[in-house]
């Protein structure tokens, strides 16, 4: 799903890694029901992307094993 607005309240408790550091460059996550979310810090009004659980919970498991990494 790939949704666009100004969710910047939706009440999905976004939150970037603590490993942004202040960098500008990184996106946020949000819980929502059934599923998550994710967006550009930069530009939160230009929309999301949403996954279900199951589809989320395989790319994390494919970007902690590597098989993502663009180098």
């Amino acid at each position: 799903m790939i949704g666009r607005g100004n969710l910047r309240d939706a009440p999905w408790g976004w939150r970037k890694s603590s490993r942004s550091a202040g960098n500008a460059s990184c996106v946020e996550v949000g819980v929502m029901d059934g599923g998550v979310a994710v967006r550009d810090t930069k530009h939160r009004a230009g929309g999301f992307i949403a996954a279900s659980p199951a589809v989320w919970s395989a790319f994390v498991a494919q970007v902690k094993v590597g098989r993502l990494d663009l180098c």
